[in-house]
């Protein structure tokens, strides 16, 4: 597995949460901005998806970094722009997820 194909899951994994913010603005406003914003962002995020496993990056451990990833993401934009209210054990379970797509990684190297 290749940096380039980290790189593309990592970015993947940031823009998952983007279509999800785009569908509650548009839900909000139903403005044509938001909805060609969402479909395009629909449509990237998986496409990284894509180009970390034509870089040589398994099936599995692309789509787990890329949803643990999106995932955590996704919590801190509903903490920071829509002002969801933050518990301890979210965090305590972010931090899990961050560790398993950790230990994901590092179980590619090793092996």
């Amino acid at each position: 597995m290749g940096l380039v194909g980290l790189a593309w899951v990592i970015f993947g994994g940031m823009l998952e949460p983007m279509w999800v913010i785009g569908l509650k603005k548009y839900s909000e406003k139903h403005s044509v901005f938001w909805f060609i914003f969402t479909v395009i962002m629909m449509y990237a995020s998986p496409m990284c998806l894509a180009f970390a496993m034509a870089d040589d990056m398994s099936v599995g451990v692309a789509y787990s970094i890329w949803t643990g990833l999106g995932a955590v993401f996704a919590m801190l934009v509903g903490i920071i722009l829509f002002k969801e209210k933050v518990e301890r054990i979210k965090i305590l379970l972010v931090l899990m997820i961050i560790a398993g797509v950790v230990g994901l990684e590092l179980s590619t190297v090793v092996a």
